[in-house]
């Protein structure tokens, strides 16, 4: 049903990947010439590809809620979520790092809040799934009840 505990986990979950349109990855207090730090910032929209992952991250668990009704897709989606959740800091710091080998010599960068962000969504999203579980397990015991 769409009033248990997974449905405010998955919507904290989306919650978390949509606050990374806010938050950056990395900052600088010097802006660069050229590069990922021309507005002293490494964000979002820096990459298509994290725009990509955050969008399909946000999608999952939008659709996971929606899908009350199927458990077992629920869950598909909370896993798929989860695997989101766990690329964009990999393509973030592998993007980061060819940047930054492209530029001469970067000073001072200060990892920033969006860093964290992924790690929560997948978090909610690991959570979201065990109570999903818990309520697919309990149904079948009931079922087996009449």
């Amino acid at each position: 049903m769409i009033q248990r505990i997974q449905t405010i986990f998955l919507l904290l979950a989306a919650g978390a990947l949509g606050s990374l349109f806010a938050l950056p990855f990395a900052t600088t207090p010097e802006v660069e010439a050229e590069g990922i730090f021309t507005d002293s910032v490494f964000d979002l929209y820096d990459n298509n590809g994290l725009l990509l992952l955050v969008g399909l991250g946000i999608l999952s668990a939008l659709l996971s809620l929606i899908s009350f009704k199927n458990r077992i897709r629920q869950v598909r989606l909370g896993y798929f979520g989860m695997v989101v959740s766990m690329l964009i800091p990999i393509v973030a710091f592998l993007y980061f790092t060819s940047q930054i080998n492209k530029m001469d010599e970067l000073q001072h960068t200060a990892d920033a809040l969006g860093i964290i962000a992924p790690f929560v969504a997948l978090i909610l999203f690991l959570a979201a799934n065990h109570y999903i579980k818990k309520d697919e397990k309990l149904v079948r015991s009931m079922d087996r009840l009449r």
